[in-house]
């Protein structure tokens, strides 16, 4: 079923919004005792550097003349999708398909989106060597193998498929600086959602220490899973038990943080997502004769 046909069905987007509604509901009651208000501190620079910072960071990257309210509106319609899938895998779908109904080329289209990759996992790998040496070393190496990978695809499709080619040339390293402060800003707002989900268990890690963690668990993110049960949720656990969080709260504090990021992306990405639906409908239906 193509992307297309997802969003003309009602059935799909009702579930989609209902798997939204639910995990969180189910979610919530069985976690241990918590404080909500560490929560909704560590909750609102979060939603602002994922998705303010974030849509900001891939415009930059993209140079293609859309506003940056469309690119607010497409990475959270993108959000929601990709926590609806495993691997998160559905938002590169969706934002390369609404780079190509603006009449990006394809291959442009999947280089703004694999630029914008490369360049969060470079400033995740920079961001977290503030607290680790050896940490940001095999994180580097997997960007480094991102950025590979990136140009191994260019020389095949150059050759196999050459009309999938970019048409525009690679970001300026003004634009990649650009990218790079914003991710960076990204990056602080991911460690005070996690310091606040630890807070609301009446826990307390050191703010190097947290981002440590949250690098080691990065390094999982290869094998695909669903949201507060990947193998990425799984190893946070385990990098948070190690810094000395009882391994209840540490639960706690991960399956919290899943929960809550459905919040924005159904009150965001949610409600453009059905805007979108809409217009497509309308563009759909032939005027009359």
């Amino acid at each position: 079923m193509t992307l297309r046909a997802v969003l003309h069905s009602r059935i799909l987007l009702v579930l989609g919004v209902a798997i939204s509604i639910v995990v969180p509901v189910l979610t919530l009651p069985r976690l241990p005792h918590v404080t909500l208000w560490p929560v909704a501190l560590g909750l609102a620079p979060w939603v602002v550097g994922k998705y303010v910072l974030c849509p900001l960071r891939w415009r930059a990257l993209t140079d293609a003349g859309l506003s940056r309210a469309w690119h607010l509106r497409a990475y959270a319609e993108s959000e929601l999708l990709g926590l609806l899938t495993p691997g998160h895998v559905g938002a590169d779908v969706w934002r390369i398909h609404r780079l190509g109904r603006t009449g990006l080329g394809r291959g442009d289209a999947v280089l703004s989106v694999g630029m914008d990759r490369f360049v969060g996992a470079v400033a995740l790998a920079a961001f977290v060597g503030f607290a680790a040496t050896a940490l940001p070393m095999r994180m580097l190496l997997g960007a480094l193998a991102l950025g590979v990978a990136l140009v191994v695809a260019v020389l095949v499709l150059r050759r196999v498929r050459p009309d999938l080619m970019p048409s525009r040339p690679l970001p300026r390293p003004r634009q990649l600086v650009h990218a790079l402060v914003l991710s960076t800003g990204y990056q602080l707002s991911i460690a005070g959602l996690l310091l606040g989900t630890i807070a609301a268990t009446g826990h307390a890690v050191s703010p190097l220490a947290v981002l440590g963690a949250f690098g080691a668990s990065q390094l999982a993110g290869a094998i695909p899973g669903p949201n507060g049960a990947s193998p990425r949720d799984g190893a946070l656990v385990l990098a948070l038990v190690a810094l000395g969080v009882p391994w209840a709260a540490a639960t706690a504090a991960v399956a919290l943080k899943a929960a809550v990021a459905w919040l924005p992306a159904l009150a965001l990405g949610g409600v453009s997502l059905v805007l979108t639906r809409r217009a497509l409908r309308r563009t759909a239906v032939p005027a009359p004769a």
